[in-house]
C-alpha cells in the first residue's frame, strides 16, 4: 500500500503532461489548417490555444484513464490522447457557459466572448462588439464539440475500441447539453426546489465530470459488467459532491484560486443546491432578499455579503458541506468492493479527495 501512495502522484502528474502534450499536438495541427484556410482564423486557433491549454484540472481524462487502468486496461498513447478529447467537451461547455451568463473571466483571464468583443474594438470594425464576441463565442464552442470528434476518432484506438467508447462519449455530450438547458431555465422560472438543482448538478456535472469518464475508460478496456456498475456507483455521488463543491465556490471562493469574481453565482442567479437549501430554511425576510437580489447583475460587494449572510444563517452552507462529505463517503464505499487493480484504486480513492476539498 505505501509504494501505490508514493507511486500514485508522480503518475497523476505524469498523465497530466501526456494529456497536455495530446492537447497541444493536436491544436498545433488544427491551427496550421485554420492558416492555410484563411489568416483571419489565426486569432480562433490562438484563443482556442489559449483557453484549452491554460489551465484546467484535467479530471476528466484522469478518471477516465485510471478507469481504464483499473479495468485491466495497458497504457498506451493513444488511449491518454482518447481521453484528451473529454478536454474539449469541457472547453466546449465552459464557453457556452460563460456566454449564457455574461461570465467577464475564466481562470482569471476574459472569456470568450470578452475576448473577442475586445478583439472588435481593437480592430476598429464596424456593428456592435459585443454581439460579435457573442457570436464568435458560440462558434467557437461548437468547434471545440467538433474537435472533441476528431481527437477521439484521430487517436488511433482500435476500432473495437472506438466502437465501444462512442455510445458513451455521445450520451454524455447529449446530457452536459440538457442539463445547460435545464440550469437555464431555472434561472427563468425561478425555480428553487432542491429536486431541480440536484437534477441540473447530475446532468450538468456528475456525469460528465466523473461516471462517464470512468464508463469511458472501462469501455476501452472491455471491463466486465461488474466494474463498470461500480464506477457509476462511486461516479455519480461523486460527480455530485464535485458540483456541490462548485457550488459553494461560486459563492463564498476566492478569485484569487477560482479565476472567477466573488460571489459570480450570486449575479448570474442560479438556482443550485446551495441556493435551494437556504429558500428551504431561511426566515421570510431573507427569502425576500434572495427573490429581490439574487441574479442582479449589479450586485455589489455588500450586496453579495448580505447574500452570503443569508446562506449560512440559514443553514444551508451547512448542509451542502454535510451533503458533500455524504456523498464523497458513499462514493468510496462504492468503490471498495469493486475489482480494480490496486494502483487505480488508490488514485481513485485520491481523486475523490482532490475533487470535494479543492479551493479553486
Amino acid at each position: 500500500m505505501a509504494d501505490s501512495i508514493t507511486v500514485a502522484p508522480t503518475d497523476r502528474a505524469d498523465l497530466r503532461r501526456r494529456v497536455d502534450r495530446a492537447l497541444a499536438d493536436f491544436l498545433q495541427g488544427r491551427r496550421r489548417w485554420l492558416g492555410d484556410v484563411d489568416e483571419a482564423l489565426l486569432p480562433v486557433a490562438a484563443a482556442i490555444e489559449d483557453f484549452v491549454l491554460g489551465g484546467g484540472k484535467r479530471l476528466r481524462p484522469a478518471f477516465g484513464y485510471w478507469g481504464y487502468r483499473g479495468a485491466g486496461g495497458g497504457d498506451s498513447p493513444e488511449v491518454v490522447a482518447a481521453l484528451a478529447a473529454l478536454e474539449f467537451v469541457q472547453a466546449s461547455a465552459l464557453i457556452h457557459d460563460d456566454l449564457m451568463d455574461g461570465s467577464d473571466t475564466r481562470r482569471g483571464e476574459p472569456s470568450i466572448h470578452r475576448r473577442f468583443a475586445a478583439h472588435h474594438r481593437r480592430s476598429g470594425w464596424r456593428g456592435p462588439a459585443d454581439g460579435f464576441g457573442a457570436s464568435a463565442a458560440v462558434l467557437l464552442g461548437d468547434l471545440c464539440l467538433a474537435w472533441s470528434d476528431e481527437l477521439l476518432h484521430g487517436a488511433g484506438l482500435a476500432d473495437g475500441m472506438l466502437r465501444r467508447a462512442r455510445p458513451i462519449f455521445d450520451e454524455m455530450r447529449t446530457e452536459v447539453t440538457v442539463g445547460q438547458y435545464l440550469d437555464v431555465l431555472t434561472q427563468f422560472t425561478g425555480d428553487t426546489s432542491v429536486h431541480r438543482a440536484t437534477q441540473v448538478a447530475r446532468l450538468k456535472s456528475a456525469k460528465y465530470t466523473v461516471e462517464r469518464p470512468l464508463l469511458l475508460g472501462a469501455a476501452l478496456a472491455d471491463a466486465p459488467s461488474a466494474v463498470a456498475a461500480g464506477y457509476s456507483g462511486y461516479g455519480l455521488p461523486l460527480g455530485e459532491a464535485f458540483q456541490l463543491r462548485d457550488d459553494v465556490l461560486g459563492v463564498f471562493g476566492d478569485p484569487a484560486l477560482t479565476g472567477k469574481p466573488a460571489g459570480d453565482d450570486l449575479r448570474e442567479g442560479k438556482r443550485t443546491f446551495l441556493v435551494a437549501s437556504a429558500y428551504r430554511t431561511t426566515s421570510p425576510a431573507g427569502r425576500a432578499l434572495l427573490d429581490d437580489r439574487l441574479g442582479d447583475p449589479t450586485l455589489d460587494a455588500d450586496g453579495i455579503e448580505r447574500l452570503r449572510e443569508v446562506i449560512v444563517a440559514s443553514g444551508a452552507l451547512a448542509v451542502t458541506e454535510a451533503r458533500i462529505t455524504e456523498l464523497t463517503e458513499r462514493a468510496l464505499t462504492a468503490l471498495a468492493p469493486v475489482p480494480v487493480e490496486p494502483e487505480a484504486g488508490q488514485v481513485l480513492r485520491e481523486l475523490a479527495v482532490a475533487a470535494t476539498t479543492r479551493t479553486g
